[in-house]
């Protein structure tokens, strides 16, 4: 696929018939197939064929609702009920930022982890087997958190700065939080 490609988003077609249809491979998907796409790095883009509606955001609920559904829990029941709950308080206006702070912590945290395990030395660097182990962690890392940037997950171990100042970074982070979470409890 073309860099330019993967750039924009993938238009999904939905039909009368609630098909929904790849406009770039000229063939019908499931929701399993977005599902992919979107764990891939890709971004997609579903409207209604007749009436030009965006749909995405429906279906990618959609797509939550059934691996929740399926034993995959990954949202706590009490983060769901805050949810809820943020649809019909003053809160609303505010979550959507601390949610899209939050997945941003996590993706910037992760990449940390990375930086910090190909330029940390240890005394096992010396072990025999060490750097593929290390190659090990960091490929592990990467297809757990593989979907959130573009199905990157952070810098390439020989892509990577001197992670200088990252205890300034992580208190940024940490002051940042307390300060959406002193907003939350406020409201």
């Amino acid at each position: 696929m073309a860099q330019a490609d993967a750039a924009k988003p993938l238009l999904i077609k939905r039909y009368a018939s609630r098909r929904l249809y790849n406009t770039e491979t000229s063939d019908y998907v499931t929701l399993e197939d977005i599902a992919t796409f979107i764990r891939d790095g890709r971004e997609v883009k579903i409207v209604d064929l007749k009436t030009g509606d965006e749909l995405t955001r429906q279906y990618l609920l959609q797509i939550i609702a059934e691996h929740e559904s399926r034993g995959e829990n990954v949202l706590p029941v009490d983060v769901l009920t805050d949810l809820v709950r943020s649809y019909t308080t003053q809160a609303q206006s505010v979550v959507p930022q601390f949610l899209a702070a939050s997945f941003e912590m996590l993706r910037e945290g992760q990449s940390k982890i990375m930086e910090n395990m190909a330029s940390m030395p240890t005394p096992m660097s010396s072990m025999p087997g060490f750097d593929q182990l290390q190659r090990q962690q960091q490929a592990f890392l990467k297809a757990m958190m593989g979907g959130w940037r573009g199905g990157s997950s952070g810098p390439e171990p020989d892509e990577m700065a001197d992670p200088g100042g990252e205890r300034e970074d992580m208190a940024e982070i940490r002051r940042q939080l307390a300060e959406l979470q002193k907003r939350i409890s406020k409201l």
